[in-house]
């Protein structure tokens, strides 16, 4: 008789039942790297009261800044994106937001304010060469502000209010400003001075400009948004130029701050979502929806987050903050009608500001 084969052994119960644990174990693993869909975002650009509400087979991954989250785009299903760092991305590594007919998507983007409908397709103002005007959006603008114009201590300058951006060439807050560190924006603050905007043709060759921007970085101790606040409220300076959601959640606890918004304005920022060209999962359109809940909105307004939806959707959230406040959130009408988004420049246009920014440079 002949022994019996290995191959053929016997298995016991134990070693089944061992196996088939490990099995189970196994395709869950599969499972799990095969089907999680990534959101990649930068530290301090995604509101965790919404972050976490992210449902599967969605997971989020930080990066420390929008550059670090660049360099990981091919990993990405989703993208939250800011708008300054539009000119880092090709118009080929995006897709459309949403496929033509996509269930949902149509109230999705209905629900928006009308001024962020051009932001939505990445700030297209001439109509597509093929004469479609519904071409599908390629980014959902999830949330917008503005620059507000921060004093620290400084009642007498807030009084005077109604100079508008121009309080920051006073001659006492010589070397105590903090302006933004994007030259393009201190461009539309100095041409705001002088009653202008970039929107209007010839903003940029007004004889009046240059001066202007030279005597706005004259009075800066530095041109830092990130850290001013940091600056503003060790007494380093005593006003500053910031991004309100910056600013926002400090009005309520920081007495000494008194936040302007001049009636001249300000350029928006925006923040948001993009579907990177490699992705194949649909955008999560019901945690988008979100925003929309009224559950969740006293949160994000609290954090300084403001979605750009129609405004009658945010009354109730805004309806809990004072009215001033209320109004640097979401401006009202005639201020929002001055305020203007920055989409992306032609290589031209950028180096006609590039040569502005060296020619206004302090003596």
């Amino acid at each position: 008789m002949h022994p019996p084969s290995p191959l053929i052994t016997p298995l016991s119960r134990r070693r089944l039942l061992r196996w088939g644990a490990l099995g189970g174990l196994g395709l869950i693993a599969g499972c799990g790297s095969t089907t999680a869909a990534r959101l990649l975002y930068s530290r301090g650009d995604l509101p965790a009261a919404w972050l976490k509400r992210l449902p599967d087979p969605w997971r989020s991954q930080v990066e420390e800044s929008p550059a670090a989250a660049l360099a990981r785009l091919a990993d990405a299903d989703l993208l939250q994106w800011p708008d300054g760092w539009l000119q880092e991305i090709r118009p080929d590594q995006l897709q459309p937001f949403t496929p033509p007919g996509a269930t949902g998507a149509a109230a999705l983007f209905d629900g928006l304010a009308p001024f962020a409908e051009p932001v939505s397709r990445l700030f297209t103002e001439p109509p597509p060469a093929d004469g479609l005007i519904s071409r599908a959006p390629l980014a959902y603008p999830w949330a917008f502000g503005t620059w507000l114009l921060v004093l620290r201590n400084r009642r007498d300058l807030a009084e005077r209010h109604a100079e508008g951006w121009n309080l920051l060439l006073d001659e006492r807050l010589k070397g105590l400003v903090l302006l933004p560190s994007s030259p393009r924006v201190v461009i539309e603050l100095a041409l705001r001075q002088i009653g202008r905007s970039s929107r209007q043709s010839g903003g940029l060759a007004d004889p009046r400009l240059l001066p202007q921007l030279r005597r706005l970085r004259g009075q800066a101790r530095a041109s830092d948004d990130r850290d001013g606040l940091n600056l503003l409220l060790r007494g380093k300076a005593e006003a500053a130029v910031v991004p309100s959601q910056r600013l926002l959640p400090l009005l309520r606890s920081d007495s000494r701050l008194t936040a302007l918004l001049p009636a001249s304005g300000s350029p928006l920022w925006w923040n948001l979502l993009l579907r990177p060209s490699g992705s194949r999962e649909p955008a999560p359109l019901a945690w988008i929806r979100q925003l929309g809940e009224a559950s969740l909105q006293p949160r994000l307004l609290a954090a300084g987050w403001v979605p750009p939806l129609r405004r009658e959707r945010l009354a109730p959230a805004l309806a809990q903050w004072p009215e001033a406040v209320a109004a640097l959130l979401y401006p009202e009408a005639a201020v929002l009608a001055n305020c203007n988004s920055l989409p992306p420049l032609a290589a031209e246009e950028r180096f006609r500001y590039q040569q502005l920014w060296d020619q206004a440079a302090p003596s």
